[in-house]
């Protein structure tokens, strides 16, 4: 249906603030210029005809601002925002053939659910029996058809939701922007939808664009996630890329649940091969990590060493590894996430219930070892990016 094109898109709102006497901290880490604050900085993303693009990062990274200035509803400060090849900065939100699903579902409640869905149709001045012929497929889509007659008042978050999804969808847009859709709902409802969300996207052929603060959500429905920090672009790829090879420390704990552990280590190459070592053993790293650090002739150096709770191994009483000891230990079924205090941090060991040791002692102020594998190592520099990608 779309392709989608922003090219060193920025977004500047005026500084408002001034500076009180003797103050000199920033209360902000978006950039402040002559202009003013740069809420967006050179923003440049390529979206493939139907494809679910994610963007995700802490609130205020400018993720909402982005997609309201695809939307039409924040001014653009520079750059282009391009629909099918066409420049659309300047033209009406009404006219870019889009639709977005807002946060807070935004229904008129004096409506019935037929009538919020029949509304954009309605302004477009459609037929009646073409106007009734979308809504009731929309309905059936989403399996609220026996809610038509309702008002949004009677109706759950999730019922809501979906019928904002439906009044959007009805109107058959070339992209489909969702800002939070799924924020405002429990835990329960919120797996049901992204669920929905997946298959509504292979009924419908849309663009989709979606914004998020739950890195969960962007790794288990996006094609690419686009990953933000204070108005930057920090990475942009596949789920499985920037879990696998996160460009930087901000990606590598803000992808992943719970975050990437990561020590003070040191990087030892010698005679072209490199190992780790950390908390008083000496990893080598794979053949994979081995070949990238020395075509990119990566020297020794102090690093910060990345490792996922999930890819430690906890070793026998009796083997040696790296020293921890236990001070929170959270049974989560079909594991255990061990909080440890090693190398003078606060390190997250997950543990399979399964192939756990039952002799061993997991309580907590026990002494425990543990390792990894090169394979999984993480290695960035001080001023934290990685290395094999530096």
């Amino acid at each position: 249906m779309a392709e989608v094109s922003l090219r060193h898109i920025k977004k500047v709102y005026p500084n408002m603030e001034k500076k009180k006497k003797g103050e000199s901290e920033k209360k902000t880490n978006l950039k402040v210029t002559d202009e003013g604050v740069l809420a967006v900085q050179d923003f440049n993303l390529e979206i493939r005809d139907q494809e679910f693009i994610v963007l995700v990062g802490p609130s205020g990274c400018g993720k909402s601002t982005t997609l309201r200035m695809v939307a039409g509803l924040e001014e653009i400060s520079g750059g282009d925002l391009l629909i099918d090849g066409v420049r659309v900065n300047d033209v009406e939100p009404k006219d870019r053939d889009i639709a977005m699903v807002f946060q807070s579902y935004a229904l008129y409640p004096h409506m019935t659910v037929r009538g919020n869905m029949e509304f954009p149709l309605k302004l477009r001045k459609m037929p009646k029996d073409e106007i009734k012929k979308r809504v009731d497929a929309a309905a059936e889509t989403l399996g609220i058809t026996e809610y038509l007659d309702r008002k949004p008042k009677a109706l759950s978050g999730g019922q809501r939701q979906r019928v904002a999804i439906g009044r959007a969808i009805v109107r058959e847009p070339k992209v489909l922007l969702m800002d939070e859709p799924l924020s405002n709902l429990d835990a329960k409802l919120r797996n049901q939808m992204r669920a929905e969300i997946i298959k509504l996207r292979q009924r419908i052929k849309s663009t989709f664009l979606y914004v998020t603060h739950d890195q969960t959500e962007a790794m288990t429905l996006g094609d690419r996630i686009v990953i933000m920090k204070d108005g930057v672009i920090q990475q942009i790829g596949t789920p499985q890329e920037v879990f696998d090879h996160p460009y930087n420390l901000f990606v590598a704990g803000f992808i992943g649940m719970p975050q990437m552990n990561f020590f003070d280590a040191e990087l030892v190459e010698k005679d072209g091969a490199y190992s780790v070592k950390v908390g008083g053993i000496e990893v080598a790293l794979s053949a994979e990590k081995q070949e990238r650090l020395k075509a990119k002739q990566v020297k020794s150096q102090e690093i910060t060493l990345g490792v996922r709770p999930e890819h430690i191994t906890l070793l026998a009483d009796d083997q040696s590894g790296i020293h921890g000891t236990i001070e929170v230990a959270e049974m989560m079924g079909s594991a255990v996430h061990l909080h440890a205090s090693a190398c003078g941090k606060d390190t997250i060991i997950i543990v399979d219930t399964m192939n756990l040791d039952k002799g061993q002692n997991l309580s907590i102020g026990a002494n425990v070892q543990f390792t990894f594998d090169g394979n999984v190592a993480h290695v960035f520099s001080k001023d934290g990016l990685n290395l094999e990608m530096k």
